[in-house]
């Protein structure tokens, strides 16, 4: 399945479309890295977040409810987190080790890479693992009708995806909410730390049931309060 390259063209819509691949399919990390330095360091150079681009719809709006009537507001900059995803979370990591345990950083093989440092088969099982988990947060306040699932194929159709992809992406609007089952899929610490961060991206923190619904996640990937809270504050920071 081509995962990585629908996955990538929503995290280039969360930013404007300053996103660019790498020379091998695989995402560009300098590129991520460079904008999340900008993003942290409240920089407003081109690899800034269009939050016109983002709001105008497309796959993402249509999944973060644009269609939907939410108040956006300045909300929709920490959409932004999506890109680079997996370097938020190994960062709110290792600030959760430091201030928390004050034990020397594990080896980064014992707890999974971040998503933009995975390449081939790792990258494209973690990238369904955080398509999987965007879904399911979208879907959380149970808003999602059957016009705006149409409009919501059409446009994941026009990224693109194969028809093995297009299938599951069906059968992830149709699949109970299940966060232990998400949790199940997560392949490593890490995985199930850039789940938690995607899911903090999508949810709206003053919706009950979105919230209710990121805190029982944290719950079934074992993510204890205070690493849950060092991760929503990298969301916060990215924007």
């Amino acid at each position: 399945m081509n995962v990585m390259s629908v996955l990538n063209q929503i995290m280039n819509q969360a930013q404007g479309g300053q996103s660019r691949q790498g020379s091998q399919g695989g995402m560009d990390v300098n590129q991520m890295m460079g904008n999340l330095g900008s993003q942290l360091s409240g920089g407003k150079g081109g690899s800034g977040i269009d939050v016109k681009s983002l709001l105008g719809g497309g796959a993402l709006g249509l999944m973060l409810g644009s269609k939907r009537g939410r108040k956006m507001g300045g909300k929709a900059l920490k959409y932004g987190a999506l890109a680079g995803v997996g370097v938020l979370a190994w960062k709110a990591y290792q600030n959760y080790q430091s201030t928390n345990q004050g034990q020397a950083q594990p080896a980064p093989v014992q707890q999974g890479q971040p998503l933009e440092q995975l390449q081939g088969a790792d990258q494209e099982r973690r990238g369904l693992e955080i398509l999987q988990a965007m879904i399911m947060a979208a879907r959380a306040d149970g808003h999602i009708d059957a016009n705006e699932r149409q409009l919501l194929t059409q446009e994941i159709e026009r990224l693109g995806p194969d028809d093995e992809l297009q299938a599951w992406i069906q059968q992830q609007f149709d699949a109970p909410l299940d966060a232990s089952a998400l949790a199940h899929n997560a392949d490593s610490p890490q995985a199930a730390r850039e789940i938690y961060v995607v899911s903090a991206v999508m949810i709206d923190e003053q919706n009950p049931m979105e919230r209710a619904w990121l805190e029982q996640l944290a719950g079934a990937l074992k993510i204890e309060p205070n690493l849950a809270r060092e991760l929503e504050q990298q969301v916060l920071a990215a924007s």
